[in-house]
């Protein structure tokens, strides 16, 4: 069974890496260098191998010997290299002369008489200028050749690593940041292009008219806040907002992820925060737009990392770096997060990230203007009414909504249509919310009936109890991991929640387990997430809202305190062993009172609770309307929101049919 309220979901918005010419290199061309590498290795080698085993290297006064017994055919010299060539033999003599002397000078030392080399073909070969540095140098420069080679392809596997821009030797340092050119009409977003958040746009153009028209505010004295944070759940537009603020203001963009400053070497973040502020500086007007600030920028001296990590160095540096901003640098920094309760104070003090914007999920209105953004380019038919979707997304963040009508289009196509339907969207919605239907996941008669009354003992106490959410449908096709699902969604916008509602939503999902325990004196495995998201609500209302008659207004516990999140352990509980054993009484009380409730509301509408089962278990769905004429025929009455949609339909069709009715009555009281 799923929540009352859809939870908000949704993906942080992303910049994705260009592709080009610095990217990394493939797997096949890696391959290929390195076979050329090799083969390149090995055919020096086999030269080198091969030269040595065409000669023999000798003693010159062996040569002498042979020279005298008439066994050689012919000598070459090369500078001081004599190379003899032996009757009958293949491989050659190597030795060498003496040096700056003459063959036969050298020769007639060992007895060889100028007669005896007349009888032998002699060549005398002076080396040239390379070949002889190439002989000389050859067996060094070789090996330093090789590493060369060795290094430059390893720094090619490094520079590829880091994927475009890379983490090349030299430039670890660089700032990895995407500048978004206000020339380039493809990257331009306003304000127009943000549906919504009318409180968050309207204090970002104070930041816009400073980045138009600083002078204005240079002239009087006045300072624009040098940071802006922008705090709200996933999804709820916080990058899109930093980037219309740049195209309204017509200045560059950097835009850069908190994650993307941290490396494995020591010092790099710090570096990339220098360049990247060095960059804005010099092309300023500019905006820096760090998202995900929190991965960065969690509170110091948590003992999470040591006291001096790769971490708070970087963050020290964009301290740094923000306090030493003057008013006429004309450079704002954005950061957006949706942790800005695990920040470290220094961030938020006055003088850096002084403004802090709240980037609330969308109202009913909201909604509809969001959803008219993304349905703009879709066709859509007739039937299709943007603000009955509004009503029915409750907590639904502006990503939830893109990816509504994106599903909706999708299934659309998949049915070989060229228009999305209002059916469409109708089942985006539940798949957002709760995962696509689970065809292939049957269950059996038994288990469909389990899963039919639970549904039903659910449906049913949200319909009596006075404070539950009104039931817009009840089935048991499975979604995502449930095997059945009740939706009930609130009638209107709501800020806060009273504890009356949370006690009846308590009940509500007691519903199934109270259900299954009667009708088949057993209990399965299919509340077990009613019974967890029950016991953390009584818990919350215990320790956070201070909900309890008994302890009072106190909160025993909060968000903070997880170490992993910058807080210090140990600090997650303030209160004594006997207060820890009242809370748990209090939060078993709450949920045995809720069950009790539930029991007895059930037991006094048992016709409805079979009457429900029964349908679900020969049509598995039943929409709100029908659902609604069963209440009605078991004395259950049903009110329905004067703003809602569909009730205003349903009224005017009622009154069409009275004026109807009214008037045949006329007629046939005229006819008489």
């Amino acid at each position: 069974m799923p929540p009352s309220f859809p939870t908000p979901g949704g993906s942080s918005e992303d910049s994705s890496k260009p592709s080009g010419p610095n990217s990394s290199p493939s797997f096949t061309q890696n391959i290929l260098t390195a076979l050329i590498v090799l083969v390149m290795i090995g055919a020096g080698f086999a030269l080198y191998e091969q030269y040595n085993q065409g000669t023999e290297e000798i003693p010159l006064s062996k040569l002498a010997s042979q020279i005298k017994d008439g066994q050689v055919e012919e000598i070459t010299v090369e500078g001081e290299d004599i190379t003899a060539k032996i009757e009958g033999e293949d491989k050659d003599r190597v030795t060498q002369k003496e040096a700056n002397t003459a063959l036969t000078e050298t020769l007639s030392n060992y007895g060889v008489t100028p007669e005896m080399l007349s009888s032998i073909d002699t060549e005398i070969n002076d080396p040239s200028g390379i070949g002889y540095w190439l002989a000389t140098l050859g067996p060094f420069l070789l090996p330093l050749l090789l590493i060369a080679v060795f290094i430059w392809f390893l720094s090619r596997q490094v520079r590829g690593g880091g994927g475009a821009g890379g983490m090349q030797p030299f430039s670890f340092g660089e700032s990895k940041a995407k500048m978004i050119d206000p020339e380039e009409p493809g990257d331009k977003i306003t304000f127009d292009d943000v549906a919504g958040v009318k409180e968050a746009k309207q204090e970002l153009r104070e930041v816009v008219e400073f980045l138009s028209n600083p002078e204005k505010f240079i002239d009087i004295g006045a300072e624009i806040p040098k940071g802006v944070i922008l705090m709200g759940e996933p999804g709820t537009g916080k990058t899109l907002l930093a980037r219309a603020v740049a195209g309204e203001a017509q200045v560059p963009f950097f835009s850069i992820s908190g994650s993307e400053f941290v490396e494995m070497f020591v010092g790099v973040g710090a570096s990339r925060v220098r360049d990247m502020f060095e960059k804005a500086k010099d092309i300023a007007p500019a905006i820096i737009f760090i998202d995900e600030i929190d991965a960065i920028g969690r509170t110091r001296g948590s003992g999470v990392g040591g006291g001096n990590d790769e971490r708070e160095q970087t963050l020290n540096q964009i301290l740094t770096e923000m306090d030493g901003f003057e008013p006429n640098e004309k450079v704002i920094v954005m950061a957006a997060t949706n942790r800005p309760d695990v920040l470290d104070p220094a961030l938020l003090r006055p003088g850096r990230f002084d403004r802090r914007i709240r980037v609330d999920t969308p109202d009913i209105n909201d909604r509809e203007e969001i959803l008219d953004i993304h349905a703009e380019e879709k066709p859509l038919t007739d039937d299709v009414d943007l603000r009955t979707l509004a009503e029915r997304t409750p907590g639904f963040t502006g990503a939830d909504l893109e990816s509504l009508v994106n599903e909706a289009a999708i299934r659309a196509a998949q049915d070989d249509r060229k228009q999305v339907s209002q059916e469409d969207f109708i089942s985006s919605i539940e798949k957002v919310m709760l995962g696509p239907e689970r065809e292939s996941h049957l269950l059996s008669d038994h288990e469909k009936k389990i899963t039919a009354y639970h549904e039903a003992g659910h449906a049913v106490v949200s319909s009596v109890l006075e404070h539950a959410d009104p039931v817009h449908k009840v089935s048991i096709i499975s979604r995502g991991k449930a095997a059945g699902y009740t939706l009930n969604l609130p009638t209107e916008e709501k800020r806060f929640k009273t504890r009356r509602e949370f006690v009846d939503e308590l009940a509500y999902a007691l519903g199934g387990y109270v259900t299954e325990q009667m009708i088949f004196d057993d209990i399965t495995t299919g509340p077990a997430n009613d019974i967890k998201r029950i016991t953390k609500r009584a818990r919350a209302m215990v320790t956070k809202y201070g909900m309890s008659d008994t302890l009072g207004p106190i909160a025993f516990e909060d968000d903070e305190g997880n170490p992993m999140y910058g807080r210090r352990a140990g600090d997650s509980k303030e209160y004594s062993q006997e207060v820890a054993a009242k809370i748990d009484e209090e939060v078993s009380q709450l949920i045995s009172n809720a069950k009790k409730r539930a029991k007895k509301t059930i037991t006094e509408h048992r016709d409805l609770l079979d009457e429900i089962a029964n349908r679900l278990i020969e049509n598995e769905t039943i929409e709100r309307d029908a659902f609604e004429a069963i209440l009605r025929d078991h004395g259950v009455e049903v009110e329905r929101d004067e703003s809602d949609e569909e009730y205003k339909k349903e009224e005017q069709k009622t009154e069409a049919s009275s004026k109807e009715g009214k008037t045949n009555a006329d007629k046939d009281n005229s006819e008489d």
